[in-house]
């Protein structure tokens, strides 16, 4: 066991673990994050064999985090399917609006409706913690329409308890830096391709061997725009000349780096100062869905 945890995260894990028992058999969306791995032990735990973790595969999760489902689940003992999804077959999310999300959440939750029908579980649960409420997620939309369940948020987890119980719980991705799909790499309105879904999945792969954890690589057409931690930039500096040769082969003419450094949700930025519009609407069923 790792750290010792504090009487109140203790009551929020004991909540997790009666709600999901009280569901008696559940799908868990899994990606190999932090939230939705403690999510599977815990109902693997409570469950046994009455939990399924469910990875949706397609061209905008990294390689490597499918991969580390796998292996995941296979350390903690739970069982995992991998099942493909679709959403860069549609058009709206190809087109890449504020709405992104919402049409990739709508597809995973769509297909793993059928992995319920075969296995005959009760609810799907998926890993959202009190921290998502406040931020601009349209994938919370789909949430709601096909009554997906998050027992995480319910308890009442922040990031912090996630990591907290993650390491009392000796989970190897405890410290894991936060992941999006490589979708969120791409300024809303710039239309996604396969290929550039790729590209920029080869250059963050790259970086990634420098040693580098929480960064982006944006994807402004034929510039990227590379986002780090500050304590990181003098190995980007370091290694300018190989991320700069290694980046052209893969297509970019301009090699940046982002001075106001790594940040979460760096996208939605240019949506609150412009677009009050398209947010409101979904941040308002965020809000309900928090009360």
């Amino acid at each position: 066991m790792g750290h010792v945890m504090d009487g109140a995260l203790d009551k929020k894990y004991q909540r997790l673990q009666d709600d999901l028992r009280a569901m008696d058999s559940v799908l868990v969306a899994f990606s190999a994050g932090v939230d939705s791995t403690l999510l599977l032990k815990v109902a693997s735990d409570v469950l046994g064999d009455r939990v399924l973790g469910v990875t949706g595969v397609s061209d905008s999760l990294p390689e490597e985090e499918k991969n580390e489902a796998g292996d995941l689940a296979r350390w903690m003992g739970a069982r995992h399917r991998y099942i493909d999804t679709e959403e860069i077959h549609n058009a709206q999310y190809m087109e890449n609006n504020p709405r992104r999300c919402y049409h990739c959440r709508n597809e995973l939750y769509t297909q793993m409706k059928q992995v319920v029908q075969q296995e005959g579980a009760a609810f799907i649960c998926e890993g959202s913690i009190v921290d998502d409420v406040d931020d601009f997620r349209p994938g919370m939309l789909a949430i709601r329409e096909h009554e997906v369940r998050s027992p995480l948020k319910d308890a009442g987890f922040t990031k912090a308890d996630v990591r907290t119980l993650s390491e009392h719980l000796s989970l190897p991705n405890a410290d894991k830096p936060s992941l999006a799909c490589l979708s969120s790499r791409f300024p809303y309105g710039d239309h996604i391709t396969v290929e550039a879904l790729n590209q920029v999945g080869q250059a963050e792969a790259f970086i990634r061997t420098l040693g580098i954890k929480q960064f982006r690589v944006r994807h402004h057409k034929n510039l990227a725009r590379i986002e780090v931690d500050p304590h990181d930039l003098p190995t980007i500096i370091d290694h300018h000349d190989d991320i700069v040769s290694h980046l052209k082969t893969l297509g970019y003419t301009y090699i940046t780096l982002d001075l106001e450094g790594y940040r979460a949700g760096a996208m939605n930025e240019v949506l609150k100062k412009r677009e009050p519009a398209i947010t409101e609407p979904l941040l308002s069923i965020q809000q309900m869905d928090s009360n």
